[in-house]
């Protein structure tokens, strides 16, 4: 099974970078076999095109919904794809969630039958801030268990046993 990781968000702007920056650390961790990573930034339309293909896309991402920072999200893809409505949008408000319900119009045949989000609840979304501690620490888990590491939360992840 092919597996693409696609972390998203803003490196710039705090734990908005939480995508992008586990994509790298997951590169650290080792992918198991048939894993790729890509890193969605905020650009939602090439978020779209990347799925093509894919049997299983996990999105990776910052939310700002006033929760404990760190709360972690675990969203299928299927109660996502339909929202926002496309009508509209330019590609400079153009999200990953906007990618889903396009990439179902577009990739027809192509798109992932298997698309889950991860979302990561975040506390500081300044210009050049680090990931807050609660972030940072949730990211970790997910990258471990995204790549199956031996005892953490989760071991197995994505390798075989």
């Amino acid at each position: 099974m092919d597996t693409l990781i696609i972390g998203c968000g803003n490196l710039l702007r705090g734990d908005d970078g939480v995508g992008p920056i586990m994509v790298r650390r997951m590169w650290e961790i080792g992918l198991p076999e048939g894993v790729r990573l890509a890193d969605g930034g905020t650009a939602g339309m090439d978020v779209a095109f990347k799925m093509r293909g894919a049997d299983r896309v996990i999105i990776v991402d910052a939310s700002r919904v006033g929760a404990e920072p760190g709360t972690l999200y675990k969203v299928p893809g299927h109660e996502l794809e339909h929202l926002p409505p496309l009508t509209g949008i330019n590609q400079h408000a153009f999200r990953w969630d906007h990618a889903l319900a396009f990439g179902r119009w577009l990739l027809k045949e192509e798109y992932p039958r298997d698309i889950t989000v991860y979302l990561i609840e975040g506390e500081d979304f300044a210009f050049g801030a680090p990931l807050s501690p609660a972030v940072a620490a949730r990211m970790e888990e997910l990258a471990s268990f995204l790549c199956g590491q031996p005892g953490r939360e989760g071991q197995g992840g994505l390798c075989p046993p």
